[in-house]
């Protein structure tokens, strides 16, 4: 027995030293093959391998990290630190690998990074990092012109710029955020000296700043959580935990879009100069720091001073800026939360000794939600007070729709009020329910007739909003929250109805006005024209420059297709995400997982699943008769004569009424020749003569019948007046006699005046202050101002003058046109008016020989001399319609301004440039001590290229300046001076003075300068015209190329060009997937068929062979790099020969890049050249 137990004993210990033995190898074997990977990981081609697999193949990239992750575990909690740290640092070799690096070429490098755009270079010449988001100032003072309404959201413009940037100049998005909201700011500093006119003003650009701006983040933040939100969903379903995508999150290193947000507010705070509020809002900024102290303050009472701030009194103290407006805005909208009020310096040392006398006073919102009766004072206090929450909102807008009658229209003039324009943390709401306003439901309890009556019910309710949404600003607000499509639809009905029925009704508002029918249907007839440019000249319908569809923009079926397009996909979107829901709740259940939607977001519950079905209906013209009558006869006015006026027909018989009933006034005498007047409810009156015989001669017809009239009303009495038959003054009273009948006959009238001009078949009207009012007063003056101007931007344009004391004249039909709106009063009700016929007399007088325009501008100084500087820069952007050479030099002075020069063509601008330069100052100031003040060329081009008959010579003139920029910098030094050495030193960078870093800033600066002067002059089109014709033929003819040109200036060249393409695509189609995708995909890939086959030898061209070859290097690493979406887009066969060709180049790097994102369809492809 003893025996026995020694003998398994010692087999015991034999086989614990077997097993001790085996466990020693196998963790051996473990470091071993760890180690082994490791270094194959190191090497070129398995690097290439992993990325083919990381980029076309997720699943199984999913399946290879998850079981690295395991393994990576597994080694820990075994002791085997020595493979630990080797499956560390394998994991560390895998993520370096994934990304392309250009190592070959520092200029490519510096392509790509963004840093190299704050060099000391740019820093020395006012560039810097503003420089670089020229982009964002450039897209929002865009969208500061009044002429323009756009029909699309700035919201979902700037987002998509934001991203397309961020990709385009692979910066962080701290940076990013910081460029957008410096940018904003910038553009609301511009208007710190605003000049009077019909322009908006300092509302608009806060809506940007605070409201607009925001609302972009908010859209950029959560695209991101949605799709890490959706890959956590993804990682559950297949692994049933969230910690492998967060481990991947982190081992990337990347910070989330919202904590780049904070860390660009709490940077924000050091730009003082660009934090002082405007003093509208000062006070503003001291309730929201006030705020934030106060709370700070009871955060800290009994814990000392936080940041040096007492507990007593420190809600009296606080000075704001608008960093506090801005941080409320983004807590309003759940981007951040109170504790920026925390953040250093956000409250402390912000002491204003004067403010302890300011009371701190409650809203009168709270006493409205308190339950509140509307009395006089309580409404008038909600008017001007913004309201702060949706709460407050909803409430007067259910006020609005169901409360009492003597309530509604005032609860309709509070949310128009301060909340439509200054309630920036609210006003998306704000702007929504408002619009809804304009289509209000059928009550339950409602037993009129006829589709569209109850609409007659919400007449004075109705009256009161389109009052309220009709200044300049106010439409503007609207604009830029993407709701032109929704207020056009809305209004569409409201003109069908109240334009039917006879002007009898009378309807008695809260404040016991009266409110005519007319009144309400031209109020909501003139607003909708003001959407659309329908004083459009009938050549203006065949330009196509602009890349949109021949007359698109300029026409009311546009409007109706994006609203028709924004239904049907929010519906879809609604069904689909509602279904996707439902789906998931039922495969969790069934799977046993446990997890489910809650009970109130059960789709399984919810009996009212959205469906098409029960879609809103589309909006039709065809709804609409009387309406599409009016705009058919509209159209056929410019395009052609009046015709088939047949006499005895019903149209003729409401003509001849309306004629007698002018002259009728004239012949009794009626004195007339005041200014009209505006009555309260908005609608223009006769300032004299008896109403009551007035009433009795006019036609009470409903207003669709008149206005079928106008046209011929007008026709007859200029013809009349043409032949001598009527005197130009009493042509001017008919004419304002029939606006002060119907105002929204000055539509009618205004189109008629409009495209007669463009004809050219009437005599000319001698202005001599007899006839016809005289602009000799002043017209000398006006058009020196006009040159001086234009010489302030660096333009010369000699045809100006006008040849001395020569008669003024002006075509008929102008004269009549400018005669009649001088006599509009100018007061805020009158602002609808001379919305429409400023802009169309603008144009008219464009389209006419010269000094038309200078004519109609004295004539407008002298009604309005507030408005002299607004009228001379109107007067001066004319110019530009169809002077190529002025455009020339005006883009030649944007590009001085913005880089910097010594140049004499601008002597009183700053040499050193910068976006401050570039977008100072739009309006010249003609009462400066020193003359007329510089104009910022910038803001000039973004005034007038929307006027140039033609936009696609402007693509070469911008890229003619590009390249410029490069040769300048080869062949200049830091002083911008010349050597005075021979051409081939001259044109050779010369290291001692300007470094390639500093070189190639001042590119990129150029280059975004340019691509986004082209995009925002032509969009798309002149995009696709740049990629298919201009570059080509750029390449081909050599165009500009100078002999011996030193191989690194050649180089700059091509990069110049590279990076000004590139950008030109990012801003134009974005860098993912979007509506554009079908168009880029085909503009990219006959651009890169086009370089394939000149790489191939099959296309002779004319430029230095250097400039070419960094050209295309360059535009392809920018988009492997940026936007590795658009190769997949590229025929295959154009990338295979496209990597061939590089190979032969030896860049055998960027020809691998560029398969490995090409897809599944490339790998082989890739794989063979590995």
């Amino acid at each position: 027995m003893e025996q026995h137990d020694m003998t398994i004993e010692v087999e015991d210990g034999s086989n614990s030293k077997r097993h001790e033995h085996r466990e020693n190898l196998r963790r051996t074997n473990i470091v071993v093959a760890v180690d082994m990977v490791r270094k194959l990981t190191q090497h070129k081609r398995t690097s290439t391998f992993l990325r083919l697999v990381y980029r076309n193949m997720p699943e199984q990239w999913s399946s290879l990290y998850q079981r690295s992750q395991m393994l990576q575990a597994h080694s820990s909690s075994s002791n085997l630190k020595i493979a630990s740290e080797l499956l560390t640092q394998l994991t560390g070799y895998i993520q370096r690998s994934l990304e392309y690096q250009p190592r070959q070429h520092q200029a490519i490098r510096m392509l790509i990074d963004a840093g190299s755009q704050t060099s000391a270079f740019g820093h020395n010449y006012g560039l810097g990092r503003s420089s670089l988001w020229i982009p964002f100032d450039l897209f929002m003072e865009n969208a500061m012109d009044g002429r323009q309404i756009p029909a699309t959201s700035a919201i979902e413009t700037l987002a998509e710029l934001t991203k397309s940037l961020q990709a385009a100049y692979g910066a962080s998005w701290q940076e990013t955020f910081l460029g957008l909201w410096t940018a904003s700011l910038r553009l609301m500093q511009r208007e710190r000296d605003p000049i009077e006119g019909p322009l908006p003003h300092l509302d608009s650009r806060l809506c940007i700043l605070l409201s607009i701006t925001p609302l972009v983040v908010v859209t950029v933040i959560e695209e991101e959580e949605r799709s890490l939100q959706a890959a956590d969903d993804n990682s559950l379903g297949n692994t049933g935990n969230t910690d492998d995508h967060d481990k991947q999150k982190k081992l990337s290193g990347q910070v989330t879009r919202r904590a780049a947000l904070h860390s660009s507010l709490r940077i924000l705070g050091q730009f003082d100069g660009l934090l002082v509020p405007p003093q509208s809002v000062a006070s503003v900024a001291n309730q929201a720091a006030i705020k934030a102290a106060s709370l700070l303050g009871s955060i800290t009472s009994g814990n000392g001073a936080h940041d040096g701030l007492g507990s007593s009194g420190i809600s009296r103290n606080a000075v704001g800026n608008m960093q506090h407006l801005i941080v409320e805005a983004c807590i309003a909208r759940k981007l951040i939360d109170s504790s920026a009020y925390l953040w250093p310096g956000y409250v402390g040392g912000l002491i204003n000794p004067l403010s302890h006398s300011i009371p701190v006073q409650g809203s009168p919102w709270s006493a409205f939600m308190e339950g509140s009766p509307l009395s006089i004072s309580l409404r008038n206090a909600l008017i001007t007070t913004p309201a702060s929450s949706l709460a407050e909102l909803e409430k007067i807008y259910h006020i609005a729709i169901n409360g009492p009658e003597e309530e509604r229209s005032a609860a309709a003039s509070i949310l128009c009020g301060a909340s439509l324009i200054r309630g920036w943390n609210v006003q998306e709401h704000t702007v929504r329910l408002v619009v809804k306003l304009l289509s209000p439901p059928v009550p339950a309890d409602y037993h009129g007739h006829g589709p569209g009556n109850h609409l007659v019910a919400s007449a004075p309710m109705l009256h009161a909003v389109l009052k309220g949404i009709t200044t300049v600003d106010t439409v503007h607000v609207l604009s830029l929250h993407g709701m032109v499509p929704e207020v056009a639809a809305a209004l569409m009905p409201i003109c069908e109805v109240f334009g039917s029925i006879l002007p009898t009704g009378i309807q008695s508002s809260t404040k016991g006005e009266e409110v005519l029918v007319y009144t309400i249907f031209s109020n909501a007839f003139i607003l909708l024209l003001r959407l659309w440019k329908f004083y459009g000249c009938a050549h203006e319908h065949s330009l196509s420059g602009k890349g949109a569809p021949v007359g698109s923009e300029l026409t009311l079926e546009y409007l109706l297709l994006l609203y028709n397009m924004r239904v049907a996909s929010s519906v879809n979107m609604d069904f689909n995400r509602n279904m996707k829901d439902k789906e998931y709740f039922q495969a969790n259940n069934m799977s046993g997982s446990g997890i489910g939607l809650p009970e109130s977001s059960n789709p399984s519950k919810d009996h009212t699943l959205k469906s098409p079905l029960s879609a809103p209906q589309q909006v039709l013209i065809d709804s609409f008769p009387n309406l599409k009558v009016w705009y058919c006869q509209h159209q056929a006015c410019i395009a052609s004569t009046l015709s088939g006026f047949v006499r005895g027909n019903p149209v003729h018989q409401i003509a001849d009424r309306l004629l007698n009933m002018m002259y009728w006034k004239m012949n009794k005498g009626v004195s007339t020749s005041s200014a009209a007047g505006t009555s309260a409810n908005g609608s223009i009156s006769s300032s004299s003569g008896s109403a009551g015989e007035d009433a009795s001669r006019r036609p009470m017809l409903p207003a669709w019948e008149i206005l079928g009239a106008v046209p011929f009303v007008v026709d007859a009495m200029l013809t009349a007046c043409a032949h001598g038959r009527l005197s130009p003054r009493d042509l001017t009273t008919g004419l304002r006699d029939l606006v002060e009948f119907l105002p929204a006959s000055v539509a009618t009238i205004v189109s008629y005046f409009s495209a007669e001009v463009t004809r050219g078949i009437w005599k000319p009207a001698s202005m001599n202050g007899t006839d016809w009012p005289s602009p000799a007063a002043n017209l000398l003056s006006v058009e020196a101002e006009v040159k001086e101007t234009l010489a302030a931007t660096g333009i010369d344009v000699p045809s100006l003058v006008t040849g001395g004391n020569t008669a003024a004249t002006l075509p008929l039909p102008l004269a009549a046109l400018v005669s009649l709106t001088i006599t509009f009063k100018m007061d805020k009700n009158s602002e609808s008016l001379n919305g429409i016929a400023g802009l169309a007399l603008e144009t008219a007088a464009a389209g006419s020989p010269w000094p038309s325009t200078p004519i109609v501008a004295a004539l407008w100084a002298q009604k309005v001399r507030r408005w002299h500087d607004f009228i001379i820069f109107a007067s001066a952007r004319t110019v530009f319609r169809q002077d190529k050479y002025a455009v020339s030099q005006l883009l030649r002075s944007c590009f001085a301004a913005a880089l910097g020069s010594i140049n004499t063509i601008m002597p009183r601008l700053t040499v050193h440039g910068g976006v401050g330069a570039l977008l100072g100052r739009c309006y010249p100031s003609h009462s400066s001590p020193g003359g007329t003040s510089p104009v910022a060329p910038g803001l000039v081009y973004l005034r007038i290229y929307r006027g140039m008959y033609d936009i696609r010579f402007v693509t070469e003139e911008i890229l003619t300046l590009v390249v410029e920029t490069a040769r300048d910098l080869a062949a200049t030094g830091m002083n911008g001076e010349y050597s005075g050495q021979s051409i081939k030193n001259v044109q050779r960078l010369k290291s001692h003075q300007l470094s390639l870093a500093n070189a190639l800033a001042r590119v990129k600066q150029a280059s975004s300068l340019g691509a986004s002067l082209l995009c925002i002059t032509g969009g798309s089109g002149l995009v696709q015209m740049l990629y298919q014709e201009t570059l080509p033929t750029w390449f081909l003819s050599g165009n500009g190329t100078k002999p011996k040109t030193a191989g690194s200036a050649s180089a700059l060249e091509g990069y110049a060009i590279a990076h000004f393409s590139f950008l030109c695509g990012v801003c134009s189609w974005g860098v993912n997937a979007s509506s554009f995708s079908k168009r880029r995909a085909q503009v990219v890939g006959i651009h890169m068929d086009f370089m394939a086959r000149a790489m191939e030898g099959k296309i002779s061209l004319g430029c230095e062979h250097t400039t070419w070859r960094a050209y295309v290097l360059g535009f392809l690493a920018m988009i492997v790099s940026c936007v590795p979406n658009w190769i997949s887009e590229v025929n295959i066969e154009t990338l295979k020969r496209l990597a061939t060709e590089l190979r032969w180049w030896h860049e055998p790097e960027l020809s691998i890049a560029l398969l490995e994102r090409g897809g599944l369809r490339a790998m082989s492809a890739a794989a063979d050249l590995v």
